[in-house]
C-alpha cells in the first residue's frame, strides 16, 4: 500500500512536470512581435492559404508556428519594401532618364518580384533539403532492408537507420526520427507513414511509404518490396547521372566558342 501511494505521488509529480514543460514550450514557441500582429490584422492565414504554406515549410524543415507567421508576414511586407526600394532607386540614380509613369511601373514590377521572393527563397531551401535526402535515400533503404530481413520490426529498423544515416544526411535522420515518434502515439500507423511522404515531398519516399502502408494493411512481406524499391532507386540515380553527363556537351559549346576559339 505504501509503495502504491508513493508510485501515485511520483506519477502525479512527473505529469505535472511534463505539463509545465509543455506550457513553457508552447509559450516560447508562440508567435510574437510585429509579424504576428500583421498576420492577425490582415488575416493572412486565410488569404495566403496557411495550410499549403505550412506543408511547404515542413518540407523545408521549418515546423514551428513562428516560422509560418514570419513567412506569411514576409509575403505581405516584401512587396512594399521592394516597390519602395525600386522607386527610390529609379528616382535618384535614373532621375533624368526615367519619367514618372516609368517609375511607377518599375515600382509595381519590384512589388510583384518582392511578392514572389519569399516563395523562391523557401523553394530553394526545400530543394537543398530534398537533394540531401535523395543522396542518402538509397543507403537508407539498404540499411532498412538489412534490418527488416534480420527480424527487426519497422520501428526498430527506422530507429537504427536514423542513427546510422545521420552522418550522410541530417534532414533524413530528422524525418525518420519524427516518423518513429508519430508511430508511437498516432493510432493510425498508415497516417504516420503518409506524413513522412508529405514532409519530404519526394516520389521515391512516397513509393516506399506506399509499400509500408500496404504491408501494414494486408500483411505483405516488407523485405521483398524494399529490395525492389532499393534497386529501382539506384537505377533512377544512375539514369539521372547519365542524363547530366549527356547534357554536358551542349552546355560546353558556348563557353568553348566564347573563350577557347578566340585564343
Amino acid at each position: 500500500k505504501t509503495l502504491a501511494v508513493e508510485r501515485d505521488k511520483l506519477r502525479t509529480l512527473n505529469r505535472q512536470n511534463l505539463q509545465d514543460k509543455d506550457s513553457r514550450r508552447l509559450r516560447d514557441n508562440a508567435p510574437k512581435g510585429v509579424a504576428a500582429q500583421i498576420v492577425d490584422a490582415l488575416n493572412l492565414k486565410n488569404i495566403l492559404e496557411a495550410e499549403t504554406s505550412r506543408i511547404r515549410l515542413r518540407q523545408a524543415g521549418l515546423r514551428s508556428e513562428k516560422h509560418l507567421v514570419t513567412y506569411l508576414a514576409a509575403r505581405a511586407i516584401a512587396p512594399m519594401i521592394a516597390g519602395v526600394i525600386v522607386f527610390i532607386y529609379s528616382a535618384t540614380v535614373f532621375a533624368d532618364q526615367v519619367t514618372g509613369s516609368m517609375r511607377i511601373t518599375t515600382a509595381l514590377i519590384g512589388a510583384v518580384a518582392g511578392f514572389y521572393l519569399p516563395n523562391l527563397f523557401l523553394t530553394n531551401i526545400i530543394k537543398r533539403r530534398q537533394q540531401s535526402i535523395q543522396r542518402a535515400w538509397s543507403d537508407a533503404l539498404d540499411l532498412m532492408l538489412i534490418c527488416v530481413e534480420s527480424g527487426m520490426s519497422v520501428e526498430a529498423a527506422l530507429a537504427r537507420v536514423s542513427q546510422e544515416i545521420g552522418s550522410q544526411s541530417v534532414p533524413l535522420a530528422e524525418e525518420l526520427t519524427l516518423t518513429i515518434a508519430e508511430l508511437s502515439f498516432i493510432g493510425d500507423r498508415s497516417k504516420a507513414f503518409e506524413n513522412l511522404a508529405q514532409r519530404t515531398g519526394m516520389a521515391t519516399v512516397k513509393s516506399v511509404v506506399t509499400s509500408l502502408v500496404q504491408s501494414e494493411r494486408y500483411g505483405t512481406p516488407v523485405g521483398v518490396a524494399l529490395r525492389v524499391l532499393a534497386q529501382e532507386n539506384r537505377d533512377d540515380r544512375m539514369a539521372m547521372a547519365e542524363k547530366k553527363a549527356a547534357a554536358l556537351p551542349p552546355k560546353l559549346t558556348v563557353p568553348m566558342v566564347a573563350f577557347f576559339l578566340p585564343v
